[in-house]
């Protein structure tokens, strides 16, 4: 797969702000076409307008809300409408929330599950066929630390983006030897929009690792794929603390989890 050819457009969704923002300038950066999709029209035409100023490259934005019934044939018809091809494809869409499960909103968590899950499953499958039909592209799914470990307080988020690095390790394996590549990034805390829309505290709050900067995982995210890594996990004590709680029991790690989510709740 020839990722720094000017020619494969990459889509990223969440695209207005955070990693989003940040993967837009690092694949810009190395000559790719855009499209970039989120549901806020402004902070698009913001990043739009930032990106083609530094970069060389033309920049398609989809205003379209992902987690909405449907989304994903909305998304395909635009795409078809503008005859825009996807070669490479971040999903980066996503949210949580803190809370009990019982106390927060049902149709706010089934909204997490339609955005973070099956926004992202969609979209690659719909894709995967003609890439590996091209013998060329790929998908860098963003899913978190949290993937590694149940989440008490933050249920359905974890369990969420436990389905993310579940589903892309297996296409991985399944694509072997096709050209194309998948790419499951798992950050750490990364300083962006998400903790208030999650109702979270800052995220120096919730772990005493240094939170990555949204430019620093969004360039490991992309070098890694380049490589072919099947996983990324940006910062050494992020893999450390990673792979130990997805190694220890459950019944040691659930009582800890649940106080610290339950303390990076914002009063």
């Amino acid at each position: 797969m020839d990722t720094k050819s000017p020619f494969s457009t990459v889509l990223i969704t969440g695209a207005s702000s955070g990693i989003g923002e940040a993967f837009a300038h690092v694949a810009a950066g190395e000559g790719h076409p855009l499209i970039l999709v989120a549901r806020g029209e402004a902070e698009l035409h913001r990043v739009r307008g930032v990106v083609i100023a530094r970069y060389a490259v033309p920049v398609s934005i989809i205003v379209h809300d992902l987690s909405v019934p449907g989304a994903g044939d909305a998304l395909a018809n635009e795409l078809e409408a503008r005859k825009l091809d996807v070669d490479i494809i971040i999903n980066n869409a996503g949210f949580g929330l803190v809370g009990k499960a019982s106390e927060l909103s049902r149709q706010d968590q089934l909204k997490m599950i339609d955005l973070n899950v099956r926004s992202l499953a969609d979209i690659t499958l719909r894709f995967l066929p003609q890439m590996i039909a091209k013998g060329r592209g790929g998908v860098i799914n963003v899913a978190s630390t949290a993937a590694f470990m149940p989440g008490p307080n933050m249920a359905v988020y974890f369990a969420s983006k436990a389905f993310v690095l579940s589903f892309t390790d297996a296409l991985h394996e399944e694509t072997r030897g096709t050209g194309v590549t998948f790419t499951t990034l798992s950050p750490g805390p990364v300083e962006t929009g998400f903790q208030r829309r999650a109702g979270m505290k800052q995220a120096r709050a919730l772990s005493r690792l240094i939170p990555k900067t949204a430019m620093a995982v969004a360039q490991a995210g992309w070098a890694g794929f380049k490589e072919g890594e099947r996983l990324v996990v940006p910062g050494t004590m992020n893999k450390i603390t990673a792979y130990a709680l997805r190694g220890a029991p459950r019944r040691m790690i659930l009582p800890v989890i649940r106080r610290a989510m339950g303390a990076a709740k914002a009063k």
